[in-house]
């Protein structure tokens, strides 16, 4: 394999492979300057499959390449074929379970799913009620209801409040409502009536001008929305509402959604 041919990285789980991804990717962003080709392969449901995704990574490996495999499965016999590969395996959870297992002396269920399906029903419930919520109030359209708010993200059109209050419903079951600051807003100095009796539920979103103008442009080009004036004067004042009235912010210029949340539960002090 070339040196500058990227490496190859396979997510295998029995179950969504969402948990591989997360973790796997997680260890792969330490290495910035490896380039990563990166394949899931989920819902390994038997030996069979299992055996098939090692004779696919062995072939890899004949060739010369070196794949990292990070593994999430827990079906006992699955796992004990794919740890037959001869490539870098990173079995990220069979490490841990016999440890589990001893401590708290009783047997791993080995049920594969159990993370990201249906296994607590009543959680994944709130989570589908949290994110119905979070759609009925996206972008101020709808004020029914916002007594039963956690949180409510207040920010200038294109900030980030929209995918942050679908990520904090989806992930972690938060009723979250978001609402834009627009002209009007910033000419009266004042909080939005609507928000008045929820000041202390809100959250500010904030950017910097010249990428909120870039991520404009993308819908509006070479409209005053999109110009660098409008985008610096929206912020400026947006940050004096957010100080005039107690409300803490952050900047979103530079942070992943999952960033952003985890420090808006935790400023907000909201259970996840």
């Amino acid at each position: 394999m070339a040196t500058d041919d990227p490496c190859p990285v396979f997510f295998l789980s029995d179950s969504t492979g969402i948990t591989a991804e997360t973790l796997g990717s997680t260890l792969l962003s330490q290495f910035p300057t490896v380039e990563f080709d990166r394949t899931t392969i989920p819902f390994i449901l038997n030996v069979d499959q299992a055996q098939a995704v090692v004779d696919l990574i062995d072939a890899l490996v004949e060739r010369g390449q070196k794949p990292i495999v990070f593994s999430t499965a827990v079906t006992s016999d699955i796992r004990r074929t794919l740890g037959t590969c001869t490539a870098t395996l990173i079995d990220l959870l069979g490490t841990y379970l016999s440890e589990l297992e001893e401590t708290l002396a009783t047997q791993a269920s080995n049920e594969p799913g159990r993370a990201h399906g249906l296994g607590n029903a009543a959680r994944y419930q709130s989570r589908m009620t949290a994110v119905e919520y979070a759609m009925e109030h996206d972008d101020g359209q709808s004020l029914r209801a916002l007594e039963k708010a956690q949180l409510i993200l207040v920010a200038p059109s294109r900030c980030g409040k929209t995918p942050t209050t679908m990520y904090l419903a989806l992930q972690h079951g938060i009723f979250a409502a978001n609402f834009p600051l627009v002209d009007e807003d910033f000419e009266r100095e004042g909080l939005p009536k609507p928000l008045r009796p929820f000041v202390d539920k809100c959250f500010g979103l904030t950017t910097n001008p010249l990428r909120l103008s870039q991520v404009r442009t993308q819908r509006r080009e070479g409209s005053p929305y999109a110009s660098l004036r409008q985008c610096g004067f929206e912020l400026r004042s947006a940050e004096r509402l957010y100080a005039s009235h107690g409300i803490p912010f952050l900047n979103s210029a530079s942070m992943s959604v999952e960033e952003m949340s985890a420090m808006i539960l935790q400023q907000m002090n909201l259970k996840r």
